[in-house]
């Protein structure tokens, strides 16, 4: 059973390794991993914020089937961007709004090692860019000014005290 880092652990801000190993243990470490997202009411979630850093990213988006990124690369970014509130699982309780491209291309490989391209936009290209942000080391609270971040994470500090 997995938990979900939270800010202040290392891991959170390091970049992830490529997955090498396409075997049952990655099977295992992403249903896992679909366990802990559903559990905390997610709709995406990276390795490294159970632990894992590894280049490896799930996104569940209501009813949609599970999408598995493996050794993801955006490979596109549309020009046109767009304002929306953003939470984070390793952050409970913090949101607030992100500015991100509107949509993105992005190529990986599946649990078996098959290949795969998506063209998204909207929501799906929004929780795909956050959740490949994991895999370099970056937060969400790395993608606003100074200011909200420093006033972001004061809040935040000031939730976990309650």
């Amino acid at each position: 059973m997995f938990n979900i880092l939270t800010y202040g652990e290392s891991i959170l801000s390091e970049k992830a390794h490529e997955v090498t190993e396409f075997d049952h243990s990655l099977e295992q470490l992403i249903q896992g991993m679909h366990e802990v997202m559903r559990r905390n009411n997610g709709i995406g979630l990276a390795a490294s914020q159970v632990g894992i850093p590894r280049r490896l990213f799930i996104v569940g988006i209501g009813d949609e089937p599970l999408r598995v990124f493996i050794n993801p690369h955006i490979i596109a970014r549309s020009q046109e961007t767009t304002e929306f509130e953003e939470g984070c699982l390793s952050f409970p309780g913090l949101y607030f709004n992100v500015v991100r491209p509107l949509a993105v291309d992005i190529e990986a490989v599946d649990m078996h090692g098959k290949p795969l391209r998506i063209s998204a936009d909207g929501l799906l290209a929004r929780v795909i860019q956050h959740e490949y942000d994991h895999l370099d080391g970056i937060l969400f609270i790395d993608r606003v000014s100074p200011v909200k971040r420093k006033r972001a994470l004061a809040h935040y500090g000031r939730m976990l005290k309650m």
